[in-house]
């Protein structure tokens, strides 16, 4: 099976780190970054064949950034996660095309059925089902 990169946009450190380890265990490479902003002049962004992002973060969102790489043609499957989850983000990241949206602390099956997802469709899920 080919390494796939995932990478993790979180501004938490801790959770930035213990995500970088589960997805080193679940066999995936990882890129992890500090802020939206550092993701978006990595080198490796065009081989990131998922994104993990933090709802909340300071100067651009989750959302907001999951929007910046639509917008720029980049179609990467993405994970919204947040410590603070409600239904009106919810409703808008799933209907902005984010693939799943999780709450904190992870569930990690709800997770790897996510990245699952992301990494054989290749592409968001347009449905609203």
């Amino acid at each position: 099976m080919k390494t796939v990169l995932v990478s993790v946009v979180e501004d938490d450190r801790f959770f930035r780190e213990s995500m970088q380890r589960l997805m080193r265990s679940l066999g995936y490479m990882v890129d992890a970054f500090s802020s939206p902003g550092e993701f978006l002049v990595s080198p490796r962004l065009g081989e990131t064949a998922c994104l993990i992002a933090d709802v909340h973060m300071p100067a651009m969102t989750g959302l907001e950034l999951h929007r910046h790489l639509v917008e720029r043609g980049h179609q990467i499957p993405t994970i919204l996660v947040t410590a603070y989850p409600n239904d009106a983000d919810r409703a808008r990241a799933l209907g902005d095309g984010a693939l799943c949206y999780l709450a904190k602390p992870i569930d990690e099956q709800h997770l790897s059925q996510c990245l699952r997802t992301a990494l054989t469709s290749g592409s968001p899920q347009k449905d609203g089902s």
